[in-house]
Parts: C-alpha cells; structure tokens; sequence
C-alpha cells in the first residue's frame, strides 16, 4: 500500500459534474454508456453501464425490480441504447440494487455472466421468501443489544425479502473468476475480484484504455457498506474487505476512469484506496479507545460513525459495527462477554 499512497493524486477529479437525466445515457468512452436507475432507499440511485458490442449491448448492473424499472429501462433501450437488444448482462455481485432486474433481461433473452458466488447467493435469496423474521435474526439482533423499542418495531413488520424487489433468476450463468479476461465494447478487460462488501465481487479493467469497472468494490464518495450478518455473524468482511483493496492497489493507475456502481465516475484510484483504508483504519482506532468500558455494539456507533444514526440507515449502521468489533475480536484487540439479556458486551483488552 505504500507504494500506491506515494502516487496518489492530490485529489479526485469528476469529470462529470452531474449524473445522466432519468432516460438518457453519457457516453463516458468510445462505446460504454452511462445509466442511472432509481432507488426506494436512502442511496437512491445505482449507475449501470451499457457496453456497445454492435448487434447488441452487454449491460453492467441492473437496479432493483418495480415498476419504475422495468418503464426506466423500456425508455432507455427504445432511446439511447437505438432499439438494440441486450445480449449479456455482466452482474458485479448479488446485492438486489444490482441484480433486480437481471431475471428481467433473461427473459428476453440475455445471457447472464457473473462469478458463482454472486450467483448463488442471488438465486438463493430470491427463492428465500420469510413471512416472519427468523429466531437466528433475532437472536442477533439482541446480541447486538437492540434497543427493545426497535425492536419491537422491527418485530411487528414483515421481513424485506429480495424478491421484493428482485426478478425471479432463471437457472444458469456462465461464470466469471479472478484471473479471466472480458471481450466487451471492443476492449480486454481483465476480471479482479473483491471481497468484504460482497463476496467474489467482480471489477474489470481495461488494458486498451484507463476504465475501470469498479461496482462498488470502490467509489468515491462514500465507503461501500461492510456488513456482517444473521447467517454468519463471526464472519469477519472487514479484513476481507481490506485485503482487496490492498490488493487492488497494486493495479491502481491515477489516470483510470473508475465507473463505480454509486456517485460519480472519478480518477485518482491509489488515492481512494488508500482514503478508504485509512477511514476504517482510523475507525477500528476510535471504537478500540470507545470500548475502554464495555459496550454493547449499538452503543458504538458514535465513534463509528460520528453522526446521528436515524431509522433510515440503522439497520446498515449496525452491520457495519458488527463487522468493525469481529475484526477487533479476532485479532485478540477486543473480548466479549454475553450478558443475561443475550446481548454480548465488547471490552478493548
């Protein structure tokens, strides 16, 4: 990492001040489009990409699956895509905001490539449709000390599904690894995958010119969520999460146009790397100094976060705290100590 810090920019640069209007594309190299599709969440939109393959498009990302999709989508290939069909749809990972529309597009006729992880995962999800929260959810969340009125809220509301908002994901994908090579858009582009705030997440990049593909592996306003979860909650992301970004470093070139799954596309990627290291970095300093008295983990988002944490953005905001004391606890920084409520209590050694 070091290496990459001594040739960062000063700065990112944004060559584009503003997102393409709802409908319209910005071209952002010979033959790659810019797309932007709404959200029902606090980060309201994703940018997808289309890749001009002549006869037909490969689109990256999809967006999440409503109405308002599947009208954004008949409007942009009836408009800036000229009516060609979509051939392939290239999938970063699983999250539903990037997946949702992929069964769509498979339905008529797209080829979905992606890695298996994101994949599995999901079509796993999708299929997994929960009327009433799970004991192993609950059981985490009073692990996490939740704060019985949120959680009685939480309680008495019906669990999000991804096929909320997720198409139904046909069977089959050609798979994608760490290593490959893409043909799109008249490029090369070799295929790096990340973990932490996905697993096998793919980013590609370019060897005929400076793009990159970055999903949300890396971004440039705001760090990618790293979260840990019901299904695994000793699992440790954030140092997966590091790991890549170190190893991701080792490619980073100033002059690459990172086009990232939120916010603007930017250069200055050794600089963003080392930014987003340093962040969670400085906030493992702050929770181990926070956690001299013991704590349950919502009462660690002050140092975390260092602002209010309101319902919008809860439910991530405790993930990510999870995440930050599993890296503590499995580097012996920090122990843990159940209580008789079942909240556990963190304390910095």
């Amino acid at each position: 990492m070091d290496g990459a810090a001594e040739s960062s920019p000063v700065r990112l640069d944004y060559p584009w001040e503003e997102p393409p209007a709802p409908g319209e594309a910005i071209e952002v190299a010979e033959g790659v489009l810019w797309l932007r599709l709404p959200l029902p969440m606090a980060l309201d939109h994703v940018n997808c990409y289309a890749l001009d393959e002549g006869d037909h498009w490969s689109i990256v990302d999809t967006g999440v699956h409503s109405k308002r999709s599947v009208e954004m989508w008949e409007t942009l290939l009836a408009g800036p895509l000229k009516g060609k069909p979509v051939g392939r749809v290239i999938l970063t990972h699983h999250h539903p905001d990037h997946v949702g529309m992929i069964g769509w597009f498979m339905a008529r006729g797209a080829a979905l490539y992606t890695s298996r992880t994101a994949y599995l995962m999901a079509r796993m999800l999708i299929l997994d449709k929960e009327d009433t929260h799970s004991d192993e959810s609950i059981a985490y969340w009073k692990a996490a000390g939740m704060a019985p009125e949120i959680l009685e809220k939480r309680l008495s509301e019906r669990p999000f599904n991804f096929a909320d908002i997720c198409a139904p994901l046909p069977v089959g994908f050609t798979r994608l690894k760490d290593g490959d090579t893409l043909h799109a858009a008249g490029r090369t582009w070799d295929v790096r995958t990340g973990n932490g705030h996905a697993p096998e997440h793919l980013t590609f990049w370019s060897r005929d010119d400076n793009l990159v593909l970055a999903g949300d592996q890396v971004i440039s306003s705001i760090s990618p969520n790293i979260g840990v979860y019901p299904a695994e909650p000793d699992a440790d992301p954030l140092a997966e999460w590091l790991e890549s970004c170190a190893a991701l470093a080792e490619h980073a070139r100033e002059d690459q146009l990172v086009l990232s799954g939120h916010k603007l596309p930017f250069t200055g990627m050794p600089l963003r790397l080392h930014q987003l290291i340093e962040n969670h970095e400085s906030a493992l300093r702050r929770l181990e100094k926070h956690l001299a008295e013991p704590k349950v983990a919502t009462e660690c988002f002050p140092p975390l976060f260092k602002r209010r944490v309101d319902e919008g953005i809860y439910g991530m905001a405790l993930v990510e705290t999870i995440a930050h004391l599993n890296y503590l606890l499995h580097r012996g920084r920090v122990t843990r100590e159940k209580r008789d409520d079942g909240a556990w209590l963190w304390r910095a050694v």
